[in-house]
């Protein structure tokens, strides 16, 4: 690992006036937050890229197997302050934007979140980069370059609607576009065999363009590469078509290219939709196996020895697809036979399974399949017949009319990891126990994990301080290290310190909310969070409920002792989640009814702000007293929001599923509170 060399406040003044003046083309006395937001971030990226450089370098150097992470989600968020934090200079930054004469927190926060996921699945891909980078292991993080990402949420009577989300309105201060790394993506056409050789007369033919993001670990030892593809066409533009004057024609190739990567999750409840969602997957997919095994065979190995030096983990049934694409560029591309590509593929591939609800478990249409991709359909029988020859196993991965993505990753994979302890044995015991009786030896256990630098250091900088100044700066590396908190959980001191610490982060998350919103809530209320993505096995409804029951309670007996109580929901519903989409709707409409009312206004407030993402979360999260976890059990597969709940001193409510139960293990019985139907009131006076 490299040691970074970092500047002082001014050298990082002079780089961001630098910056300002070559990058951007702006003087001091007419640059605006965006040009001062590029300075800074520009100066950062600076410091990334000698790390970046090293850790590639010796990762060439030492022949290092890498880690290739395969995700349609990274939901990473603003970078300046994670970057910031990882190279530990904040206190520098924040003197030198000080000394510019800028406000620091209107310069950072001017920074867009780059929404490139839903929820769980892409923060987790976002914290697995950094982990790996913090590690030094040698990585790539594989995903689509977005246009708009996930929609933009805003409520019109209290229904979300959904815009398009423009975070690449302004430029990406942290990419670099990589022009000269490009790959060919096929759809559609036929098969044509001629003896032992196969080729695939493709009837639709689009580009993958890489553009590179660094990510950088704690103490900026080491860097790996977020490399995301952009569609691009073949042929830019039809000039004959402009000339006869048909110009929409003319553009109609870049236009359709670009719609593969315009969109995280289209709508797919029609066929459409469906094939657009298809050909994400497979030209992400492709183009990352593409990349990593021109690579490989760059460095001068055999590809009899690609399991030695290649990982490909993929993250949920996705990037699926990335089984038989390798196989067919072993056998199709290198000649290789079939069942020694399929074999050498299984132990490239690993897959972690995230969840246990079938919709989510992805099956495409055979017809649609083999229409879209019929190479890989074919080899997809191929891998079928093989394992079935080689096994006493009868599940098959084609059935039914259907092409099953959970079973093909399964059979694909030579390990596959749940994400909690309890997940992981349900993996066993109901989703694949057929395939796990086969193979008992496949199915791992890999509890899900949060970055503590983000979910803790620089999120929560109050309760951070008061860690550090009791155990010293190394537990943002080693996170067991806070274990030792609990030899000061009775002192007075200690405690009063963290109270003011809670207190503070509630203030904070009330003039947020005034601000952004208007909206004047009482920081001295209990604050009850439940922010996720809108499903109905999460239970917003269920929490919508007690509300009620709470609400009508205070109406009958205005006068007891209530605690105050603020109820916050946050997330957003699938496009075209009817069900969760109705969901918001009521928890509008019953915060709008709540929140009118006089009588229980000093003791109850709904909470729901539009837009739930990566950054509102890092204001909710450290101010939250009741962290809501209430999913029906044996549906939440793991979850990491309740994670960043507990790490940041809340008390969790919630049923015994997912990693609730590790939680509950490492907190104590005595501070995890068990959900169940009766309501959840507390008197006045009461702590948590």
């Amino acid at each position: 690992m490299t040691s970074l060399h970092k500047p002082d406040a001014d050298q990082l003044r002079q780089e961001i006036l630098r910056h300002l003046k070559y990058s951007l083309g702006k003087d001091e006395s007419h640059a605006t937050t965006y040009d001062w937001r590029m300075s800074l971030s520009l100066a950062l990226r600076d410091l990334v890229v000698d790390p970046w450089f090293a850790s590639t370098r010796q990762t060439y150097k030492s022949g290092a197997k890498r880690v290739y992470y395969l995700s349609m989600e990274f939901l990473i968020g603003r970078l300046i302050e994670d970057v910031m934090t990882n190279l530990r200079i904040d206190d520098i930054a924040k003197s030198a934007i000080a000394d510019l004469g800028q406000d620091y927190d209107q310069v950072v926060h001017d920074e867009p979140d780059a929404a490139l996921g839903n929820g769980g699945l892409g923060r987790l891909a976002a914290c697995f980069l950094d982990s790996l980078s913090t590690l030094g292991i040698p990585a790539y993080g594989y995903g689509i370059r977005y246009e708009h990402g996930l929609f933009q949420q805003r409520f019109e009577d209290g229904r979300q609607i959904e815009t398009a989300e423009n975070w690449l309105a302004q430029k990406h201060a942290w990419e670099f576009e990589r022009p000269e790394v490009s790959y060919r993506i096929n759809f559609g056409g036929y098969v044509h065999q001629s003896g032992s050789k196969v080729n695939w007369h493709s009837a639709e033919t689009v580009l993958a363009s890489a553009y590179d993001t660094p990510v950088v670990g704690w103490q900026g030892k080491w860097a790996n590469t977020l490399r995301l593809w952009a569609a691009k066409p073949t042929r830019i533009f039809d000039l004959e078509s402009f000339n006869r004057g048909n110009y929409l024609a003319a553009s109609e190739p870049e236009a359709l290219a670009r719609t593969i990567s315009r969109v995280l999750y289209p709508d797919d409840t029609t066929e459409t939709g469906k094939e657009l969602r298809l050909k994400q997957e497979y030209f992400f997919t492709s183009a990352s196996i593409q990349d990593l095994l021109r690579r490989f065979i760059s460095e001068g190995h055999p590809l009899s020895s690609l399991a030695e030096h290649v990982a490909i983990q993929l993250n949920d049934t996705h990037p699926a697809i990335a089984g038989p694409e390798l196989v067919r560029l072993l056998v199709d591309e290198h000649g290789m036979d079939v069942d020694e590509a399929i074999i050498l593929a299984r132990n490239c591939l690993g897959y972690t399974n995230h969840t246990l609800l079938p919709e989510a478990l992805e099956r495409w249409d055979e017809a649609l399949f083999a229409r879209i991709l019929p190479r890989h359909h074919r080899l997809i029988e191929l891998i079928e017949d093989w394992h079935l020859s080689n096994t006493d196993s009868t599940v098959r991965i084609i059935e039914d009319g259907s092409v099953k993505m959970g079973e093909l990753s399964f059979i694909m994979a030579h390990k596959v990891n749940g994400v909690s302890a309890l997940h992981t044995e349900l993996v066993k015991q109901t989703l694949f126990s057929d395939l796990h009786g086969t193979y008992p030896d496949r199915i791992i256990n890999q509890t899900n994990g949060i970055t503590p630098r983000r979910w803790l250091y620089s999120c929560n900088s109050e309760l951070s301080t008061l860690i550090t100044s009791n155990l010293g700066d190394q537990w943002p590396n080693n996170l067991d290290q806070l274990a030792a908190l609990a030899d000061f959980a009775e002192d007075s001191g200690f405690q009063d310190a963290f109270r003011a610490a809670k207190a503070n982060n509630k203030r904070r998350m009330a003039e947020w909310i005034k601000q952004r919103d208007g909206i004047i809530i009482n920081p001295e209320a209990l604050f009850d969070v439940q922010i996720k993505r809108i499903h109905e096995y999460k239970r917003q409804l269920m929490n919508l409920l007690e509300t009620v029951a709470l609400w009508n309670e205070i109406r009958d007996n205005p006068n007891a002792d209530w605690t105050p109580r603020l109820k916050v929901f946050g997330g957003k519903a699938a496009p075209g989640y009817v069900v969760a989409k109705e969901i918001i709707h009521l928890v509008n409409d019953v915060a709008k009814r709540i929140n009118s009312d006089k009588t229980t206004m000093p003791h109850l407030q709904v909470l729901y702000p539009e837009n739930y993402n990566v950054s509102m979360a890092e204001i909710l999260i450290p101010a939250t007293d009741l962290s809501e976890q209430i999913s029906t059990a044996g549906k939440e597969a793991s979850g990491t929001g309740n994670m960043k709940f507990a790490l940041n001193g809340a008390l969790t409510i919630g049923t015994l599923d997912g990693a609730n139960v590790e939680i509950r293990d490492c907190v104590g019985v005595e501070n995890f509170c068990n959900y169940s139907a009766t309501l959840f009131l507390l008197p006045l006076g009461a702590t948590i």
